[in-house]
């Protein structure tokens, strides 16, 4: 099983998410999404309809027969699925909807003699139904991409046999093992062994938490570096990314609110230019004065320019646009109607463990006492620490060879359990571990020192160990979480567009005032328990309006789903902050959420566009139809040709 960094660096391998060393080549990138449009089924069946309209066409002039006979076919091929979807519509939700007013548009026109306009009009509309089409199942092609290969193993123990098993297969009271940098498959109770657990994805803490016998463990927590059998407490039936694959299809039936509107709007507004072609047929005659076959062909060019095709393909292909372009990205949207959310966004909130910090140690104070040379010091305990897999210990070496000091051999090493390391470099015997032996020590001057120290950088919110050397305190060290390297610049790109940018965490003031100065952000909200973050994101979205709030633990959660749009870190987060989460960060990548603000507002942009080109359209056909009269080609051309500049205007967001 691959620990959880690996894994999602092979999604993000397989997905081609940002991050790749191979640059692409925009030119195959084309043609491959030039040949994928071609397969689409709509679109095959669209070509095929404008083939077989021409070849009517070029036919007519020798035989008016076989001219029809094509027309039909191109009628039947191009507008088939239309007029199924249409009549699905009217039986089941008892609307009309523009693909019937299209296919008897265009009956109507054939029925006047002009074959050709109506095929001309069913193959426009086939064309911009397959574009929509393609749309959306960009959109799909891209999000699907990202969930693969995501193994849902364990190994389960039975009578000391061992097995690799799904996770489906897991029941309660099952024995389970877990190597070292695996992760936990499967909350339970662990029976024998022990392990640093980083629970960050969980319970926010940037620092692992020792686990022994007893203690209980959570499904997505990375194991250090023991060995634990676990016994289950509960089933699993998915991983985080299966639960959002479910989600995904689940959020594609959720419509937002403009489109919900539109499809509103469009029933009302089929049966009213369904109501004003039959006045014109039956009452123009009487009213005006025209011939039947004139009333009934102004009632043809109307029904074919008042049809709202171009409105209603304003919205969702921009959205779907802009989706499928951010999950190229890593960044997932669960649905159309938090894309619109994001483009409103006025503030964004971040928790920090894990967020805007690595939810990794770093040593960031050694202090040593009299008679100690630093160097020396931090040499002699890496030492030691190197045979260890725990965090803090990998910080601590890591610290030394940043500073290229030559480790050197350690003897009878031994991991003191629950407390920290001990061994012998020197002929000396060395400890490091937690600082509670200070407080069984004798109260002196000396003592005292250590105690301040240890209280100071505490108080910073660092993790504090204790160095012996035999029974006498040699040093402190402290460690604590690193700031992510792109936070300063994620906040730098949000306040550039307007963004206000807010921090929220448990930790101490001190701890909260320093790293929030350090990133830049404009508000800092410290020492918050989970149900606090809900009241400091309600009082934001009072302030300021739409806020989105950005986490990674289950004490993220009622956060995430109180903010307007709740972003999740996909590789460090829990299932429940994913489940809970409106959008999913796949590769934790902060420094993207400025771009994505801006590509919603772009699509917001778009949509705006399309609708009042698409009403301008609209009513300079309608005047144009009853004022001076317009020829029905013209009104097909204009009318569909609108449809399809729209579409086309909102797939520029896949770029």
């Amino acid at each position: 099983m691959e620990n959880a960094q690996k894994m999602t660096a092979k999604i993000a391998k397989e997905a081609s998410i940002s991050g790749s060393s191979k640059t692409p080549n925009p030119h195959r990138k084309r043609r491959m999404d030039f040949r994928s449009m071609l397969r689409n089924r709509e679109m095959q069946a669209a070509i095929l309809s404008g083939v077989l309209m021409l070849g009517g066409w070029a036919v007519g002039y020798a035989s008016t027969t076989v001219s029809i006979i094509l027309y039909i076919l191109s009628y039947a091929a191009g507008g088939w699925l239309k007029a199924k979807e249409g009549v699905e519509t009217l039986i089941k939700e008892r609307e009309l909807d523009v693909n019937l007013l299209m296919v008897a548009a265009a009956m109507g026109a054939a029925s006047i003699g002009y074959w050709n306009e109506g095929a001309m009009l069913i193959f426009i509309f086939a064309l911009s139904g397959a574009l929509e089409s393609y749309t959306m199942e960009r959109s799909k092609k891209d999000i699907s991409s990202l969930m693969a290969l995501k193994p849902e193993l364990a190994l389960r123990v039975d009578d000391g046999k061992m097995t690799l098993v799904s996770i489906d297969e897991l029941k309660i009271k099952d024995l389970i093992l877990v190597k070292p940098g695996e992760l936990i498959p499967a909350d339970g109770v662990i029976q024998k062994g022990f392990s640093a657990v980083n629970q960050a994805s969980i319970t926010g803490e940037s620092v692992p938490v020792d686990k022994v016998q007893g203690d209980e463990v959570f499904a997505g927590t990375l194991n250090g570096e023991g060995v634990l059998y676990i016994e289950v407490t509960q089933t699993s039936d998915a991983t985080v990314f299966a639960k959002i694959i479910r989600l995904v299809e689940e959020a594609e039936n959720e419509v937002p609110q403009s489109e919900r509107f539109m499809k509103r709007f469009e029933a009302i507004y089929a049966l009213i230019v369904v109501a004003v072609t039959l006045v014109i047929i039956f009452a123009s005659p009487f009213v005006l004065g025209w011939s039947f076959g004139t009333s009934f062909y102004k009632a043809m060019v109307f029904l074919v320019v008042a049809s709202p095709c171009a409105l209603v393909a304003s919205i969702m292909p921009a959205l779907l646009s802009a989706i499928s372009n951010r999950a190229r990205h890593g960044i997932l949207f669960k649905g159309g109607a938090h894309m619109e959310n994001m483009a409103l966004t006025s503030v964004v909130a971040f928790d920090k463990t894990g967020t805007l910090t690595a939810g990794e140690p770093v040593v960031t104070d050694l202090i040593a006492a009299d008679g100690y040379d630093r160097q020396e010091l931090l040499a002699t305990i890496a030492s030691i620490e190197q045979l260890s897999e725990h965090p803090l210990a990998k910080a601590i070496v890591g610290k030394a060879e940043d500073e290229n000091l030559e480790l050197l051999p350690a003897e009878s090493v031994i991991s003191v359990t629950g407390w920290g390391m001990e061994g012998t470099v020197g002929a000396r015997k060395w400890r490091i571990g937690k600082t509670d032996v200070l407080d069984q020590m004798e109260e002196s001057e000396d003592t005292a020192y250590w105690k301040e120290q240890r209280s100071r950088l505490g108080g910073e919110g660092k993790t504090v160990s204790l160095i012996l050397e035999g029974e006498r305190v040699a040093g402190l060290i402290g460690l604590q979480d690193v700031i992510r390297p792109q936070a300063a610049a994620a906040v730098q790109k949000l306040q550039a567009i307007g963004v206000k940018v807010a921090m929220l965490t448990g930790d101490r003031s001190e701890t909260a005032q320093v790293i929030g100065r350090q990133i830049g952000v404009d508000y800092i909200y410290s020492d918050l328990l989970p149900e606090e973050k809900v009241q400091y994101v309600k009082q934001l979205r009072d302030e300021h309006g739409h806020v989105v709030m950005v986490g990674d633990g289950v004490n993220d959660a009622p956060a995430l789903a109180t903010a307007t749009v709740g972003m999740g870190m996909g590789m460090s987060g829990s299932g429940t902050a994913l489940e809970v989460a409106d959008v999913v960060l796949m590769n934790d990548n902060i420094e993207e959420i400025a771009g994505t603000i801006k590509l919603a507002r772009r699509a917001r942009r778009i949509i705006k566009q399309n609708m009042t080109f698409a009403v301008t359209v609209i009513l300079l056909l309608m005047t144009s139809n009853f004022l001076t009269g317009i020829a029905l080609p013209f009104g097909v051309v204009g009318h569909e040709g609108s449809t399809i500049l729209v579409i086309l205007n909102a797939l520029r967001l896949l770029r």
